[in-house]
């Protein structure tokens, strides 16, 4: 087993693994979705690249899971030629039962079948269950299976409203695309119980519920009914006097529903799938929304939004879906899908929220039995339902860099029967979660809400400095408790101060954005400078060692002297050539010698909206007055935009991560050339920018010439044109004149 593996396995042995609640058990799964969209196809499992590691299902049984939702699906193994290829399921089958993983066998997950067939062609079903024998033939020890994922939400992003293949927006298409899935979930449990017997459906769906203002009470009452429509044809529920019964008659499907309930196929457990955007409210007040959230049915025009960003209160996660399953169905169910595309607090808030809920919902008699982990690896796109490129989500594991690095959801679902320091009230539960003035909403069965967790505060020193003052305002939005101080209420100059300011606050974890920052002044102060940066960082490390908390600190491009020809890397060995680079080095060394599980955030080229004094206001308020600007063309850097790098750090800090670690954008560039990016951003000429050398701007402390960042554990924090047009809307409006000194001078 890898040597990390088996530090993983190590870290969960000894931080628990959850066992006090074994009766409710832990399945996971990585994102599978193969859905199509028009000649191609999005393969989830290839762009997290959890198809090329095999050892990803030995991090799925450190972590203690039992089960896991295993895609063996239609799409990939049977190949365009009609051969079927077993190569990637058969070298996985046989790994899960070495580690005594339980697979849930899933065939279709988001797609339409292979090219010749589709959601709406009446070889559908019929060819599934074809399908679906040859996997049971093949595998007849799996038990679990689950031939087809979200039916019903399947059929409205591909038929209703043309998201996915075959891209129809249609009603009738909408309810034949649903009635297929059906028709082959209940066709292909046919097929497989015929060679295992004993074979056990695990029907899943998105159980959003909707509420409206009283004009839309009819559509949110069809909504309401719709969502329950693929567990109905399964149940064998949809006959005359159902409501949907006559719609579906309509729509050419009457013989389809003779056959399902006939012969009903009820779900052995019912898998619910709930995200923070799966309830919805309605609101014939259109002009109180934005125009994206505009939409109507034909008939009449309405809002529609995430239900949590207008109700009050808000309807809570999990709770609602489990009782209203269960008192519909009274069918074992469990929680199949547990993600948060959201900073990694509030992924782990998340998780706490369906645990508990699971958890509560056993102690008021709702047969629950598991809570799974989804999207373990992360997934793409789904911020565009993968229409287009889109970003990336870290899960349990962030894959950003192609290597799996264990996030704190991972340690969380390891040790559920524990709280953490991060947990709190999460973002749908705060009263800024509102797009709009809160809607009333009626209390009733789903009015559970879980207890939040006292927590102790992140403690930022540095009150007075951009870093400091920036992570504040990130914990802030993040609704992380956090204590930002400056020297009045812990001078880093002063071990006792500091002794007594982590007593008092008692913070979890503490992150230094204290220190010298102003480069060629360091060049005649060195003490003062290695005081800042060196010394006062050692006290505050040591002190919070000697108190087992974690310290993050911050270093600097600076540590390196521009001699290598590409960035450089976490590994590449420092060699400072001025006396602000060495005093990071220093701090650097002692630190990590020092230090409790420190961590150590080398970045560089600070620019964002909210500060004045960085290199992005400086160039445009040169520009803004008329001036030209003149930039290093022959130093290169990787500027960090402060929003994106606030979020990485707090995240890594949550994560535990440890050592050297570099954040920074994703290109590097010349100062020269970031500021014409900058100019042209903001709707400015960047031919006002004039590339010299650095020598011409008289620097007294010698800069590399090529100092760009990279990583070989993390992802870089994101596209550097990304991170600038962000800037340019923000600072819209309200830009200063900076006042950093940077290779950069204004010319008159």
């Amino acid at each position: 087993m890898p040597a990390t593996l088996v530090a993983l396995r190590s870290f969960f042995a000894v931080n628990g693994s959850g066992d006090g609640m074994a009766r409710l058990e832990r399945w996971c799964g990585a994102e599978a979705t193969a859905a199509r969209l028009g000649d191609a196809r999005v393969d989830q499992l290839r762009l997290t690249g959890h198809h090329d590691r095999i050892d990803d299902l030995d991090r799925m049984a450190a972590l203690g899971f039992t089960a896991v939702r295993f895609p063996i699906l239609w799409e990939r193994v049977v190949q365009p030629d009609g051969r079927h290829d077993w190569t990637w399921t058969d070298s996985r089958l046989a790994r899960m039962r070495r580690l005594g993983l339980r697979p849930i066998a899933g065939l279709v997950h988001h797609g339409s079948g292979p090219d010749d067939t589709s959601l709406i062609a009446d070889d559908f079903a019929p060819r599934l269950a074809d399908f679906a024998r040859a996997v049971a033939e093949r595998y007849p020890w799996i038990a679990d299976w689950t031939p087809v994922n979200e039916p019903v939400t399947t059929a409205r992003f591909s038929a209703l409203y043309g998201y996915w293949y075959p891209h129809l927006r249609d009603e009738g298409a909408f309810w034949r695309a649903l009635v297929n899935q059906i028709d082959g979930v209940a066709q292909a449990m046919t097929a497989i119980r015929e060679v295992i017997p004993h074979a056990r459906l695990i029907q899943t769906e998105d159980m959003g519920r909707t509420w409206a203002t009283a004009p839309l009470a009819d559509q949110a009452a069809f909504d309401n009914q719709r969502r329950w429509a693929g567990f109905d044809l399964l149940f064998g529920h949809v006959t005359p006097g159902h409501p949907l019964w006559h719609r579906l008659c309509a729509a050419g499907l009457g013989e389809a529903l003779a056959r399902l309930s006939d012969k009903p196929c009820p779900p052995d457990i019912i898998g619910l799938h709930c995200y923070a955007t799966s309830d919805r409210f309605l609101d014939h007040r259109i002009e109180r929304f934005a125009e994206q959230d505009r939409g109507g049915n034909g008939v009449r025009a309405y809002a529609d939004v995430p239900a949590v960003r207008a109700l009050d209160p808000a309807p809570p996660p999990f709770a609602t879906a489990l009782a209203d399953a269960w008192a519909r169905y009274a069918t074992p169910l469990a929680l199949t899908e547990v993600h948060l595309g959201c900073t990694r607090e509030e992924q782990m808030r998340w998780v706490r929220a369906a645990w508990d809920a699971a958890t509560a919902a056993r102690a008021s008699g709702i047969d629950v039995r598991a809570v799974t982990a989804w999207a373990l690896f992360g997934c793409h796109g789904w911020d565009t339902l993968l229409t287009r490129p889109g970003r990336y989500e870290p899960g349990a594991f962030d894959v950003a860099t192609g290597i799996p690095r264990a996030t704190g959801v991972a340690r969380q679902w390891a040790s559920l029967d524990k709280r953490d320091a991060v947990e709190g009230t999460g973002w749908w539960q705060r009263p800024d979660r509102f797009a709009v003035p809160a809607a009333a909403r009626p209390a009733g069965v789903d009015a559970w809400c879980p207890a939040t967790w006292p927590a102790r505060p992140l403690l930022i020193c540095g009150a007075t400095g951009t870093l400091g003052r920036a992570l504040a305002r990130a914990c802030t939005a993040r609704g992380l408790p956090h204590r930002l101080t400056g020297r009045d209420t812990i001078d880093l100059g002063d071990a006792d101060a500091i002794a007594r300011g982590l007593d008092t606050i008692e913070p979890w974890a503490v992150i230094d954005a204290t220190g010298w920052v102003r480069v060629d002044d360091a060049e005649d102060a060195r003490d003062a400078c290695f005081a800042a940066n060196y010394t006062n960082a050692t006290a505050l490390a040591r002190a919070c060692a000697t108190r087992g908390l974690p310290s993050v600190h911050v270093s600097s491009d600076l540590v390196f002297d521009g001699a290598k020809d590409g960035p450089y890397v976490e590994d590449d060995v420092p060699n400072p050539l001025g006396v602000y680079g060495a005093s990071k080095r220093a701090m650097e060394d002692a630190c990590l010698e020092q230090a409790h599980r420190p961590l150590i955030i080398r970045t560089a080229a600070f620019f964002s909206p909210h500060d004045r004094h960085n290199f992005a206001v400086q160039t445009v308020a040169a520009l803004a007055r008329g001036e030209r600007f003149a930039a290093a063309d022959d130093l290169f850097v990787s500027p960090s935009y402060v929003p994106a790098l606030t979020d990485a750090m707090l995240d890594l800090l949550i994560d535990a991560e440890t050592g050297i670690r570099h954040l920074a954008g994703d290109r590097v560039v010349s100062w020269a050339e970031f500021a014409r990016r900058i100019a042209a951003a903001c709707g400015f000429d960047p031919g006002a920018i004039s590339g010299v050398s650095a020598a011409a701007l008289s620097f007294r402390a010698r800069r590399p010439a090529r100092s760009g960042l990279a990583s070989t554990h993390v992802g870089s924090l994101g596209a550097l044109d990304a991170s600038i047009a962000d800037f340019a809307t923000t600072a819209s409006g309200h830009l200063v004149e900076g006042n950093l000194l940077n290779p950069v001078k204004v010319l008159t």
